[in-house]
């Protein structure tokens, strides 16, 4: 196991097995150093936890966590795409998309939940530029849907 699983495990996490694609399109691409994610949505063993806007059907606190079952689908793309996560050398940016109401202006407190996580798993290679965008629906009718670039090295 990577020195990055290592850390999941000792916070009491584990990599998922990779998303499948919901549409024509892949996980996670290479080109040239970085790795770029497809939007990933919080599924866990196959399936959305919850469906529904944020600041209606789900509230902020459930959706900072979905967001980081988002960046956790994510780190799994990327290690599909590169086979050992210690190969990373920084999260370069995030983008997270927030379903939201039509009233509710949390977005960036959701989207903390990824980044978050990313810095308790990967330190200061962890900490990134990021936006946090709210939008009327999401595929699937997902809560959040997070999407990243990620340096490595060979």
């Amino acid at each position: 196991m990577s020195a990055v699983e290592d850390r999941l495990a000792e916070l009491g996490l584990k990599l998922p097995q990779v998303v499948p694609p919901l549409a024509s399109y892949q996980p996670a691409v290479r080109t040239g150093a970085y790795v770029h994610t497809s939007g990933q949505l919080p599924m866990v063993d196959g399936s959305l936890p919850v469906t529904g806007k944020v600041g209606a059907e789900v509230g902020p606190e459930q959706a900072k966590e979905l967001a980081a079952t988002c960046a956790l689908n994510a780190l799994a793309a990327v290690k599909s795409v590169i086979g050992d996560l210690d190969k990373i050398v920084r999260v370069v940016k995030v983008v997270g998309f927030v379903a939201s109401a039509p009233d509710f202006t949390g977005q960036p407190g959701v989207i903390n939940g990824a980044s978050e996580l990313l810095g308790e798993v990967l330190g200061d290679k962890g900490v990134h530029a990021r936006s946090a965008v709210g939008v009327a629906v999401l595929p699937i009718d997902a809560p959040v849907e997070v999407e990243m670039q990620v340096e490595v090295a060979d």
